[in-house]
């Protein structure tokens, strides 16, 4: 029996990553020669060739430099989004916040590095309900983000303009145009995919996150873009070392984007996927590292129930959670009840109340 790779962490702030019991492990710089071996992969790649990954699946990382990203809109609040280029390498993806936070290279050579835990209680449900409201601005993300991601775009009448109705979509993930039309059989040809995986995430640090943190890390806008339904089914749960846009013009800021979200939320990654990271980013070294997000920093894991503070005497008792068993007759009996919208996965939504099957019922 091969005995386990030792745990590594590279150098990085103490507070920027959740605590982990399980496979918790010394910092250590990353030795030289490791990281000379990631630059001959990048050189490789360069050179048309492909890295082999931990699982024995090749990816291609070659990513030319001086390309541009197909454009985005910018959204509503203001964030900048694709369309420009970087001035070395693939651009800005869209949902891009702020200014940038300097070369992605460089943080993701300071990811802390260890061994993927287990799935072992892995649900889509540890992440909050679908598509919540986390900005407070009236709209479920999925819309948030097709607004954002796409141009053109037209809504709903009486629906605050939450509820997309079409749009022109160019897919930085495929570099293909999706004239996209909301319903039951076209909705799916334009998905929101998490740039970092909830799976991956749960099996890198998120499984030690209270639930609140969990649902932010999973309707965070940094986190979340548009892509073409195929492609997005194509990734699953993989992450850089598994699974690389066909686009490769978007490949450096797609990566850079996975970099940004791990550092955010302080999530580990796997010898295998630094080293892919590492490869891309080398074609272009100075992408910068997207800003955002709605965390300001990484957050602190659950405190465990007997390390747990008291709670103030004068602070309110959380609500109550609403019993899985419930369920509405109509549409009209879950507006009458205050629970309209109902989103998949939640009490009370059912497929027959979703009339365009976009996940959300009762709008």
């Amino acid at each position: 029996m091969t005995a386990p790779r030792t745990a590594r962490s590279t150098r990085r702030p103490a507070d920027a990553r959740p605590a982990d019991a399980r496979t918790a492990s010394a910092p250590a710089r990353r030795p030289v020669a490791r990281l000379l071996g990631a630059g001959v992969a990048a050189l490789l790649a360069l050179g048309g060739c492909s890295v082999t990954t931990s699982v024995g699946s090749p990816v291609d990382v070659a990513t030319p430099a001086g390309t541009t990203t197909p454009s985005a809109p910018s959204s509503a609040a203001g964030t900048p989004s694709a369309g420009t280029s970087a001035g070395t390498s693939a651009g800005t993806s869209p949902g891009t916040t702020g200014t940038d936070a300097g070369p992605a290279l460089a943080a993701a050579q300071e990811l802390t590095v260890k061994g993927r835990a287990p799935k072992t209680g892995y649900d889509r449900a540890n992440f909050g309900p679908a598509w919540a409201d986390v900005d407070h601005n009236g709209c479920d993300q999925r819309n948030d983000v097709l607004r954002r991601d796409m141009v053109d775009v037209t809504a709903k009448a009486g629906t605050q303009d939450c509820v997309i109705l079409t749009g022109t979509f160019h897919d930085p993930y495929s570099g293909e145009t999706i004239a996209f039309e909301r319903g039951q059989d076209t909705s799916a040809m334009v998905q929101i995919d998490h740039v970092v995986a909830l799976s991956d995430a749960w099996q890198k640090g998120a499984q030690q996150w209270d639930a609140a943190t969990r649902q932010a890390f999973a309707n965070d806008p940094l986190n979340l873009m548009a892509s073409k339904g195929s492609v997005n089914q194509s990734k699953g749960d993989g992450d850089t070392a598994t699974w690389l846009p066909p686009n490769r013009s978007f490949r450096c800021a797609y990566v850079a984007r996975q970099v940004a979200v791990k550092q955010l939320y302080g999530l580990w990654v796997t010898e295998a996927e630094q080293d892919a990271m590492v490869a891309v980013l080398s074609g272009c070294p100075d992408e910068p590292l997207p800003a955002g997000g709605l965390r300001a920093a990484a957050p602190s894991p659950a405190p465990s129930p007997a390390s747990s503070p008291a709670a103030p005497a004068n602070e309110p008792a959380a609500p109550a959670e609403e019993p899985a068993d419930v369920s509405y007759a109509s549409c009209s009996e879950a507006r009458a009840a205050g629970a309209a919208p109902l989103h998949r996965g939640e009490p009370g939504y059912r497929e027959a109340m979703d009339g365009d099957g976009d996940g959300v019922a009762c709008e």
